[in-house]
């Protein structure tokens, strides 16, 4: 037993903020919370956690956890449980370099050698996207994901459709089908604009239309199956853990999940793929974020054989002085950037111990930011709020 002497956050550029777990025996272990507009929140999470984690035995991470996530009468949401995550990471990463293996050896071995990935492309307000499809095809990919439009009022939503089809049709003019194509409509699209966005963008055959309806607007989802029996629906990058992933599973109509390790936790993570995996669902784990969270979502594809492909922020328009803020990006903080560096758009095997990366960490030392992420204060041209 080594017990847990340290839990230190580390905000730092562009948008990322790094835990890291200490032992009374000096080893270490790397984790990754998000909610980058919520910053202050969250290392306020991470410093309640830490009163109470401090002296317990490092190896106990489920009952660590589930401390966490039930040890006060009012809990969850999107704070506490980014915050419990990022620690529940950096403890999985501190147990599996003690014992000199790769995480997912823990969780029931490797599975593949190999993870497909996509990249972004196009930004907030998607433009330019031929040829920013263009360099993701030099470097190796076969996948990319863009936003499918601005802000959409509830009523003469015309033009934005109009522009999406444009795009679409640009880049399949320009690469085929080749090229596969998810379109995130990012909650941005009411459900008066559905049936219209969904008829006009069937033809040209997208990967997949992501988060099409807010969490918060369930009724949707029934409508949507009805929609889109052509194109699969992805969804889930803001659910919490296995229990909200059981209910939207439960509503059908879902063909991919989406499930962010730095909200649920890597277990967790793990829990949802083989949940999904029960209704016949593939996973595609959300990761705009730095390379722990990416690492650790790694971790439970190599192991969960419904895993379809991994998405990473290389690039991201976040990650680029994103609203003023520092730039950095993602290799920007490993000891070497090899374990994260993909060949042929997909990551190899992490073999290495641990999260199977080296974090430099005098560099996040250095590099600790007090930069806050704004709100989007998006607005319709009458003045009211636009979802971001």
């Amino acid at each position: 037993m080594a017990r847990i002497t340290a839990i230190e956050a580390f905000p730092v550029p562009p948008r990322w903020i790094f835990i890291r777990v200490t032992d009374e025996d000096g080893n270490c272990g790397w984790g990754e919370p998000i909610l980058p507009k919520r910053r202050d929140a969250i290392l306020g999470a991470i410093t309640d956690f830490s009163r109470r984690l401090i002296g317990q035995d490092a190896s106990r991470i489920e009952d660590i956890f589930q401390q966490m996530r039930k040890g006060a009468f009012f809990r969850r949401g999107p704070v506490l449980c980014s915050a419990a995550a990022g620690i529940e990471i950096a403890l999985w990463d501190l147990k599996a370099r003690r014992a000199g293996l790769p995480i997912h050896d823990f969780l029931g071995g490797r599975v593949r050698d190999r993870i497909r990935s996509y990249c972004w492309i196009g930004g907030d307000r998607p433009a330019d996207v031929v040829a920013h499809a263009g360099e993701r095809i030099t470097a190796g990919f076969s996948a990319v994901k863009m936003n499918a439009t601005t802000s959409v009022p509830m009523l003469g939503y015309h033009a934005q459709i109009d522009a999406l089809v444009e795009r679409m049709g640009l880049l399949r003019d320009a690469y085929g089908t080749g090229l596969d194509i998810a379109l995130d409509l990012h909650g941005r699209v009411p459900r008066t604009a559905l049936k219209e966005l969904i008829r006009e963008v069937e033809p040209f055959r997208p990967m997949w239309l992501e988060e099409a309806w807010l969490p918060e607007a369930e009724d949707t989802q029934s409508m949507l199956a009805s929609l889109s029996p052509h194109i699969p629906i992805a969804t889930g990058e803001r659910l919490l853990d296995r229990w909200d992933f059981k209910r939207l599973l439960d509503r059908g109509g879902v063909d991919i999940v989406q499930p962010d390790v730095s909200i649920t936790g890597l277990f967790e993570l793990e829990k949802i793929a083989r949940l999904a995996e029960v209704h016949d669902v593939a996973v595609a784990p959300h990761c705009p974020n730095g390379p722990v969270s990416l690492a650790a979502s790694l971790q439970v594809g190599f192991c969960c054989a419904n895993v379809a492909i991994q998405e990473q922020s290389l690039g991201l328009h976040y990650n680029q002085g994103y609203d003023g803020l520092p730039a950095a990006d993602l290799l920007d903080y490993l000891d070497d950037p090899a374990p994260l560096t993909t060949r042929a758009g997909a990551f190899e095997w992490l073999g290495g111990p641990g999260l199977g990366i080296g974090l430099n960490a005098g560099g996040i030392n250095a590099a600790r930011d007090e930069s806050r992420m704004p709100d989007n204060d998006w607005r319709h041209p009458d003045g009211s709020f636009a979802e971001w």
